[in-house]
């Protein structure tokens, strides 16, 4: 029991903690990542106040290491890797030797041994996949040719170094046996798992899913998709000595290549970032304060060979590339820096007793100091690409004459950005495509946004909730912001973003349920739409028409329907009252459409003075002029030959508002006016 009670203590200290680190990153617009490590220092030993127990989240960690690499092998694509080989590989296998050799000649003036040096050359040579999409989406580049390239040469890193994590304890057991026989050994008992997985798990693993997804149970769903992960990861370091990285990379591989992706994804993305930031936690448990203070200038050192020294050799690199400058440069701010990777090589190298604690604590702070400068690194690549432009010879070299793609929102002006591309959102698309009003779409799905890219679309890939995307999309020059998000939560983030970023921006947004209608209309949305409330308001009005009651009182309806459920005082007296009126259309009463003929006694009169209630009793309800729909005229209308008239009232009354009014034909006008009438089927979805 007791142990039960230190389990739910050191993961409530470790999330809170997280919580508040991450809200003051934030805050400070730095990487939340930044604020999860620090409060794993703040809970660590080496810092005063609550001491958490760094075993038992370490434990925890590692479901946190099964779940990200999981996500990694989810989202990893031959095709995409493929259309970037050119650079991608010789690009990554480069920048990894130069750099690994570049920390190793750092630790060799420290002293250090030949194994940590080439350790610590190794951490520091991949950069962190998290920090690079989270910079790439918040600046609006993660769907341009410049992020395909650095996405592409970063998962050539993260294979690379997952390839070093199966041989490090292979090469560097406990007791040293690594003699070629027992590497062999290993290295094809790696190979027969690789073999397994991809063979019998990629026919194994859809056929299960899919089986279940017939059951119609989520819970189900998600817990097998928990159990592949976790299980082939388990099984990969049980049964056949490899890492768990390994085994859950690869069970991301197997299910990313079925049509449930996504959901998957959907559904494992809670679980995922909730133990990852408990990786992350537990990562800055591990560093000694004291030790960094006393050795600062090792940890600047270390930074600069990070930052300025990676994307050094990148640039250069990039010579003998066929890319243009600015993906070089979009690449090298990219990669300056290091994460969960260099995490795990350095904890493989505390394991192996290749690092000790204070090394490891130096390879913590330069991801720590490196992940916090990252946003900066992007921001100064317009500076850097100026001052390149300086040295003429250097710039032809670098620039390979192949002509950079412009971001999405490169001199967008007056346009509309629509955020969301579902079933909704695509009708929006669809309209502003066909009236030439310049659009913008903020999407999520990785497949809208390159089927977008082929429909010559501007799109930018990104989370509008969640990170800063929304200000690369010009917002301050926008005629408007749709959005049409399924969830309430999200659309208010969005909503809240937008109108503190552009106060008199025109937003229209859905909306999921009733009581999210009054929550979008207070944090700004000039229109709310409530999709399932259009929708019932659509079939009550059909069937008040298929009842017999006139098509303009069933249309009154509705509206009064619409204005009194989109108002945000609740009240109903408008629509008490156009439904009294509607009750009172009996069957008993006719509806009749005449045209206005020349020589009419009522031509060129105001509705008033041609008395047509007064002397008929019957009621004009409705007048078609210069293809208007005039309802309930008032009486100062004025009456023009070949007007439409919409009379109202009991057969005998009719005929005689006709005689009166000298019409020569009488016409069935209802279809007309109903199609008229009807919302189209954009305002409908």
């Amino acid at each position: 029991m007791h142990q039960g009670i230190s389990l739910l203590v050191n993961i409530a200290a470790a999330l809170v903690a997280a919580l508040v680190g991450g809200l003051l990153a934030k805050r400070l617009k730095l990487p939340t990542m930044v604020g999860y490590l620090a409060a794993g220092v703040a809970i660590g030993p080496f810092t005063p106040g609550f001491v958490g127990d760094t075993a038992t989240i370490h434990q925890l960690a590692e479901i946190g290491v099964v779940f990200l690499m999981f996500g990694v092998g989810l989202h990893f694509s031959l095709r995409d890797l493929w259309n970037v080989r050119d650079t991608a590989i010789p690009g990554a296998i480069g920048q990894m030797l130069l750099a690994t050799l570049a920390g190793f000649g750092l630790t060799q003036l420290w002293g250090w041994s030949v194994s940590s040096g080439l350790l610590l050359g190794v951490a520091i040579s991949t950069a962190s996949t998290v920090v690079l999409l989270r910079g790439l989406m918040d600046h609006g580049t993660l769907n341009t040719p410049h992020g395909q390239v650095a996405v592409g040469w970063l998962v050539l890193e993260d294979l690379a170094t997952v390839v070093i994590l199966v041989l490090l304890p292979l090469l560097f057991g406990a007791n040293g046996e690594h003699s070629w026989m027992s590497v062999g050994s290993a290295l094809l008992r790696a190979a027969a798992f690789i073999g397994l997985v991809l063979l019998v798990g990629a026919r194994f693993a859809p056929w299960l899913l899919k089986r279940i997804v017939l059951a119609r149970s989520r819970e189900l769903f998600i817990l097998a998709v928990v159990t592949i992960a976790l299980g082939t990861a388990v099984g990969s370091a049980e049964l056949f000595g490899v890492s768990l990285a390994l085994g859950a990379f690869l069970a991301g591989v197997v299910l990313g290549e079925t049509s449930l992706s996504h959901q998957i994804g959907a559904d494992v993305l809670p679980l995922r970032d909730t133990f990852t930031v408990l990786f992350f936690v537990s990562v800055g448990m591990l560093v000694n304060v004291d030790y960094l203070l006393h050795h600062a200038g090792q940890v600047f050192a270390l930074v600069a060979l990070i930052i300025g020294g990676k994307s050094l050799i990148t640039i250069i690199l990039g010579i003998f590339f066929p890319r243009p400058a600015r993906t070089v440069l979009v690449v090298a701010a990219g990669l300056s820096q290091i994460g969960e990777f260099s995490f795990l090589v350095g904890q493989a190298g505390l394991s192996l007793r290749l690092l000790n604690q204070d090394q490891y604590s130096l390879i913590l702070a330069g991801a720590l100091v490196s992940i916090m400068l990252n946003p900066l690194m992007f921001q100064t690549i317009p500076h850097v690409e100026a001052f390149l432009r300086r040295w003429k010879w250097f710039w032809r070299l670098l620039d390979r004459g192949r002509k950079s793609t412009l971001p999405a929102t490169e001199g967008l002006r007056d346009h509309v950005v629509v955020v969301g591309y579902g079933r909704v959102g695509r009708h929006a698309v669809t309209v502003l495509g066909h009236l030439g009003i310049p659009h913008l779409v903020v999407e999520l799905d990785g497949e809208r946004i390159l089927e977008l890219q082929q429909a010559g679309v501007a799109a930018l890939y990104g989370d509008a909730a969640n990170s800063e995307v929304l200000s690369h999309t010009g917002l301050k020059h926008a005629r408007a912001l749709v959005v049409t998000v399924a969830e309430d939560a999200v659309a208010e983030i969005i909503v809240a973003t937008a109108r503190e970023a552009a106060p008199q921006l025109p937003i229209v947004v859905r909306s999921a349920t009733h009581a999210g209608m009054r929550r979008l209309s207070e944090l700004g949305a000039q229109e709310v739409i409530y999709p399932e409330m259009e929708g019932g308001i659509e079939v009550l009005r059909h069937l008040l028409l298929m009842l017999g009651y006139p098509v303009l009182e069933a249309q009154q309806y509705a509206d009064a329907v619409r204005r009194t459920q989109y108002k945000p005082a609740f009240a109903t007296d408008e629509e008490r009252r156009v439904l009294d009126q509607l009750l009172r259309s009996v069957r008993g009463m006719e509806i009749a459409w005449t045209v206005l003929a020349a020589g009419s006694p009522a031509a060129a009169k105001t509705l008033g003075d041609a008395r047509i209630r007064e002397e008929t009793g019957a009621t004009v309800i409705a007048i078609l002029q210069n293809q208007q729909v005039i309802a309930n005229p008032d009486p100062a209308t004025v009456l023009n030959v070949g007007d439409v008239i919409g009379l109202l009232g009991e057969p005998a009354h009719v005929a005689q508002a006709c005689q009166l009014l000298g019409c020569e034909r009488r016409l069935d006008l209802e279809a007309q006016i109903e199609a008229t009438l009807a919302p189209s089927p954009v305002a409908a979805s």
